[in-house]
């Protein structure tokens, strides 16, 4: 794929975020390899998402385990099954310097990224994970949207003041979209007021929460759905498999 390419699809994929009405949110499914990113795409999403955690299980591996080649490797795999853009998520980047990251991601073909502000849950320094997100900016240019991951709902005390503040320090280091993972459906509409640009939801596969129309109603831009697609096609499989035995 030459950097053109890359650049349109990097275009395409932030013009996907904007101009978007409430209750119509950009809907991102995660796929977990290449198969999965196929039937995604002929179902007719412009876009797909991938989960760290979906793939780390289909690679045999538990989640925040998978070693950054490996990553890399399924990522590039996925890409290249589709014509949609892919945006990966790489975690907190493997402990990479951000022009390497953004090489690697680069290499993979894909057009965005999902950065995490926590390690082993711990949250990190926001002013710290802003400098990072900048570095990353600056090595990407507009080749990577930049999803930055507010971990203060899955790993703080979930105070949406916290997540608000950590958020308009990420958007203003260049991150294109935030998104502060584990927020209540009922916070949405907060968080929304209180933070510029591009907001990422998370939504659910199995009919247990919010559908992406009503979160989107709530404040999302955006919803992806982690490794929900994949385990609930691992469940389906179990179920299969139970029948046959």
């Amino acid at each position: 794929m030459s950097a053109a390419d890359v650049m349109s699809k990097a275009d395409l994929f932030r013009a996907l975020h904007h101009g978007r009405l409430p209750g119509d949110p950009l809907v991102l499914p995660g796929p977990w390899d290449a198969a999965a990113a196929r039937v995604f795409e002929e179902a007719g999403f412009p876009a797909l998402a991938t989960p760290s955690a979906g793939v780390a299980a289909s690679l045999g591996y538990a989640d925040g385990r998978t070693p950054a080649g490996e990553m890399f490797a399924a990522v590039a795999r996925i890409v290249r099954a589709v014509d949609v853009p892919v945006s990966a998520d790489v975690e907190g980047g493997y402990g990479l310097a951000p022009r390497e990251l953004v090489e690697r991601l680069l290499e993979t073909g894909a057009v965005g990224c999902n950065l995490e502000d926590s390690v082993d849950g711990v949250l990190r320094d926001p002013h710290e994970q802003a400098d990072r997100l900048a570095g990353v900016r600056e090595a990407a240019g507009g080749r990577l949207f930049v999803n930055a991951r507010v971990d203060t709902f899955a790993h703080g005390d979930g105070d949406p003041s916290d997540a608000i503040a950590r958020a308009a320090a990420y958007v203003a280091a260049g991150a294109d979209c935030v998104y502060p993972i584990g927020a209540p459906p009922t916070v949405l509409p907060l968080l929304r007021a209180g933070i510029a640009g591009p907001l990422n939801a998370g939504g659910r596969v199995d009919g247990e929460g919010p559908s992406p129309a009503v979160l989107g109603g709530l404040g999302a831009t955006r919803v992806t759905f982690g490794p929900g697609f994949q385990r609930f096609a691992a469940a389906a499989l179990r179920a299969v498999g139970a029948e046959l035995l």
